[in-house]
């Protein structure tokens, strides 16, 4: 696939935007500055922008747990978010969806999910919808490794197959379902394998090349927006810091060999490697969206700390339930 400079600049600068965002997000959250804590997607970043890349504006993704990424990849606003995960009432969910709950509907990103593997199943509704009304619209559903084990994943993917609805599903196989190696959970090495028993097409990339997640899903997108049903992508990849945060809390699961082996392939500074060697783009292209995207991080942290937490009588807005007294 021939990308133009600007495509690749584009795809750099979010993976950029991602892993600057995370690592502040850990740090602050570790800090005490935000409630809660947060799942980071630091090594994973090229699955997201490789796949929300080959997306429309109008077309739905839903999330995980470690959502962050997916929402930026399909054009978060930095300032919104990091305002969102301190509690602010300028969030992008008015400070009362925090880090797990997520979301931006402008941008058909229907949520991050606290519940492993509950987005598969809303992604489905979507596609049904889509289908219903007769638009040309897809959605995507990220969804890790360890989701694929649970009966929502079987019933929904099963769904999307019997009724041929435009769903990609993007698994995140990033070899551990919390603490517990997939080999631990599971007896076959590829979730692709999955895909035949629904009849449907299913492809295994690198998840830590963005370029390949990005053509993989592109022909993906078209066939869902042709009518030829779902596929399922399965990009191998890996998250470098611990389930949450980024301190590891004595909470040793991982062999050293093993994290490093990983992060020597790191997804943005390959992916930076091989477009100076091409020619294709330049170190001081590079240097430049590091600097802007660390600039608009310090705006966003500014922007939270300055923005109020909601006002109590907020607290029901967007509710979709009847309360009586």
């Amino acid at each position: 696939m021939d990308l133009d400079p600007e495509k690749l600049l584009a795809m750099h600068r979010n993976m950029v935007r991602i892993r600057l965002f995370e690592e502040t997000a850990g740090r602050l959250m570790e800090t005490g500055k935000m409630p809660g804590f947060l799942h980071l997607y630091v090594g994973q970043e090229a699955v997201a922008v490789g796949t929300c890349e080959a997306l429309r504006i109008d077309d739905y993704i839903t999330s995980t747990h470690r959502g962050h990424g997916h929402l930026v990849a399909k054009g978060g606003n930095l300032h919104e978010m990091m305002a969102e995960l301190m509690g602010k009432a300028t969030g992008s969910c008015g400070g009362k969806g925090g880090s797990m709950h997520i979301n931006d509907l402008r941008l058909g990103m229907l949520g991050a999910n606290g519940i492993v593997g509950a987005g598969v199943p809303i992604a489905v509704g979507a596609g049904f919808r889509n289908k219903y009304l007769g638009t040309d619209q897809v959605s995507v559903s990220f969804f890790g490794d360890a989701s694929t084990n649970i009966g929502a994943f079987h019933e929904a993917i099963n769904m999307a197959s019997a009724l041929h609805l435009p769903v990609v599903f993007v698994c995140e196989h990033n070899m551990y379902g919390e603490y517990t190696p997939t080999d631990r959970a599971m007896v076959i090495a590829d979730i692709v394998d999955r895909a035949a028993g629904y009849g449907m097409p299913g492809v295994i990339v690198d998840g830590m090349d963005v370029l390949a997640v990005h053509e993989a899903v592109t022909e993906a997108v078209a066939r869902a927006r042709r009518g030829d049903g779902p596929s399922l992508v399965e990009c191998k990849t890996y998250r470098y810091y611990n389930h949450h945060g980024i301190q590891n809390l004595g909470l040793k699961y991982r062999p050293d060999a093993e994290v490093l082996a990983w992060k020597e392939r790191d997804p943005i500074f390959t992916f930076e490697d091989r477009m100076i060697e091409t020619g294709r783009l330049s170190r001081e292209q590079f240097d430049q969206i590091w600097a802007e995207v660390r600039a608009d991080i310090d705006a966003a942290i500014a922007f939270a700390d300055d923005s109020p937490f909601p006002e109590p009588d907020r607290l029901l807005a967007g509710v979709y339930t009847e309360v009586s007294a």
